[in-house]
């Protein structure tokens, strides 16, 4: 009458670590549906293109800047020259330091005139 008894209380127990375990799978592969479903896409995958786009395009604009003769403000009459065209006038130029500082000081203030002196303040109404 006893294994009867026994018997029943094994099948329980068996039945509770069973569903205890099946609670446990069932969250288990939730837990991972949820983490495929919400994973976000991986942060540098389309950049790294965009970037070396932007590079050729800003190395693209740039060759053409450096490299070559343009108007800087042909108002004034300021040239863009290649880098290695300007060193060397500036070699040739600077022979004469005297006469280079003065042309440089005379370009400058052509380029960049200083600002107008500040108008008179007007006098207090108090005074």
């Amino acid at each position: 009458m006893n294994t009867g008894h026994s018997n029943y209380e094994k099948v329980r127990i068996t039945a509770y670590v069973a569903g205890l375990l099946g609670a446990f799978l069932i969250m288990a592969l939730l837990v991972a549906a949820m983490r495929h479903y919400t994973r976000p896409a991986p942060v540098g995958g389309n950049r790294a293109e965009e970037r070396y786009k932007n590079l050729q395009e800003l190395r693209a604009a740039n060759a053409k800047i450096l490299e070559g003769y343009d108007w800087q403000d042909q108002a004034k009459g300021a040239v863009r020259l290649p880098i290695e065209r300007a060193m060397e006038l500036v070699l040739q130029e600077w022979r004469n330091p005297a006469a280079a500082r003065s042309n440089l000081d005379a370009r400058v203030d052509k380029f960049f005139p200083p600002p107008p002196p500040p108008a008179a303040p007007k006098p207090s109404e108090f005074e």
